[in-house]
């Protein structure tokens, strides 16, 4: 399951076509997520361009896959996830809004049969997340957990949730055993801020396209540009942690 190299997340890049999905591993992404910006937050793709993603990607890094935008409703939930875990990615992102049957929709999922696939929960830091919920995917065994944003509006995760906030999330998913993501409209100028808090991953789509607009095509060049600020973020915690290490 994914976790962060030393002294920095990976890079997790939202792709919507197995195009863009060549170009953001030419630029350096360790992760390629399957969504589609155009139909909500957590939009999902076709099955069909999800596979293909798969096929393209070909075991280089994991593959994950959001379900869309679905209340919690345990019976919607395991068949949307069943069906996305029937493409052949390796990860399968859940949404947890609000209403409905949050902890019972979580219990439903860790019961039903994914094969290989694990579960990623994702939580929404505008609209007020329950993280008493990180708990529950623990004990569903989940593989992971991330907080993202629901209203895509140009604000970011760090706008709309407070650092100590996000600190306490992902110091909840620690304890629980599950690997830790942070995305929600991330730039590059948030990639040392976050990266301090130490999670597994980072999430970029907006960042990575024509214009800054999630809705865009993906360039590389931009994608490039995140993947070379992860890397040094990577680099200055290394000789931070030489410099301790060498004082007396």
């Amino acid at each position: 399951m994914p976790a962060g190299k030393p002294g920095r997340p990976l890079f997790l890049a939202s792709v919507v076509s197995a195009a863009e999905a060549t170009a953001a591993l030419a630029a350096g992404a360790e992760i390629i997520d399957c969504k589609d910006p155009s139909a909500g937050a957590l939009g999902a793709l076709p099955h069909e361009t999800v596979r293909s993603i798969v096929e393209t990607v070909a075991g280089r890094v994991p593959v994950s896959a959001t379900i869309g935008d679905l209340p919690p409703d345990p019976h919607r939930l395991c068949a949307a996830a069943a069906g996305m875990a029937a493409t052949g990615v390796d990860l399968v992102k859940v949404g947890f809004f609000a209403g409905g049957e949050p902890e019972a929709a979580i219990a439903a999922l860790g019961r039903s049969d994914m094969g290989r696939v694990r579960l990623v929960g994702l939580l929404l830091a505008d609209r007020d997340p329950d993280f008493g919920l990180v708990e529950a995917m623990g004990r569903a065994r989940f593989a992971g957990v991330m907080l993202d944003t629901a209203t895509k509006d140009g604000r970011a995760l760090p706008d709309v949730m407070p650092r100590r906030d996000i600190g306490r999330f992902i110091a909840s998913a620690r304890t629980t055993g599950l690997f830790v993501g942070l995305a929600g409209a991330l730039r590059a100028e948030h990639i040392e801020m976050l990266g301090e808090l130490m999670p597994d991953l980072m999430g970029f789509r907006g960042a990575l396209c024509s214009g800054k607009l999630r809705e865009g095509p993906l360039e590389e060049g931009a994608a490039r540009a995140i993947a070379t600020a992860l890397a040094s973020l990577g680099r200055r915690s290394a000789a931070r942690h030489a410099i301790l290490e060498a004082a007396p």
